[in-house]
């Protein structure tokens, strides 16, 4: 899922990138109305964070000009707590309205709930017998559920998300570790993909190591197990 984060404070720009990223989804951030603009001019969304307070204008407006341009999910994020600003959000089309502060989980779960409204975050994944529900948080072989580590998790996501594509060790580190690069060692990839491959049975034929290089999740089991 593809978020557009509209904020100019960086303190909360820093720890909602961080954040989001864990949980999945793709960040951009516009940390002005000028920015945000260009960026819903350029590429799509899933959804837009949006906080009411900018340098060059106000998200009121924004809101408005993204709702004439299509059915954007929009969440406001804001520290305007009064009863007429809210109801001004919600009748300017917003799918939500978060005050700040705001605790880290129920921004997810209220994220994920816009996107569940919108037929946006219904995110199943398949290859061969495994099943990743992103909605869910789960993997399953055949119906069977099996139980992985956060890191196990989020290598077997960013693999089946991108299948038959080649990602190198350093693309995958980058991807499954905060950016102080704490932990970022290569032996701890090899150790976890090692277990990630046990726990769903697979011997090879699933994650390919191509080697020199890294891993690709390989689309085509799913052909040879029909």
């Amino acid at each position: 899922m593809k978020l557009l984060l509209v904020e100019d404070n960086e303190a909360i720009i820093l720890g909602l990138e961080y954040l989001l990223k864990e949980e999945g989804f793709f960040c951009q951030v516009a940390r002005t109305k000028k920015e945000a603009e260009k960026a819903v001019s350029e590429k799509s969304f899933d959804l837009i964070l949006l906080d009411i307070m900018l340098p060059d204008g106000d998200g009121y407006a924004l809101c408005r000009n993204f709702k004439k341009r299509g059915d954007i999910p929009v969440i406001f994020l804001t520290a305007k707590e009064e009863e007429r600003d809210v109801v001004q959000g919600f009748e300017l089309g917003a799918d939500d309205y978060i005050i700040k502060p705001f605790r880290n989980r129920e921004l997810v779960s209220r994220i994920r709930n816009v996107l569940r409204r919108c037929g946006k975050g219904n995110e199943v994944l398949s290859c061969g017998a495994i099943r990743l529900d992103a909605t869910a948080g789960k993997v399953y072989r055949d119906k069977e559920e099996i139980a992985l580590t956060k890191l196990e998790y989020k290598i077997l996501y960013y693999l089946m998300k991108h299948q038959d594509r080649v990602f190198s060790r350093e693309e995958i580190l980058s991807r499954i570790w905060d950016a102080s690069g704490n932990f970022v060692e290569d032996n701890t990839l090899t150790v976890t993909v090692k277990r990630l491959r046990e726990k769903i049975g697979d011997d090879g034929n699933m994650i390919k190591t191509i080697r020199g290089i890294g891993y690709r999740m390989d689309r085509k089991i799913e052909a040879d197990n029909e």
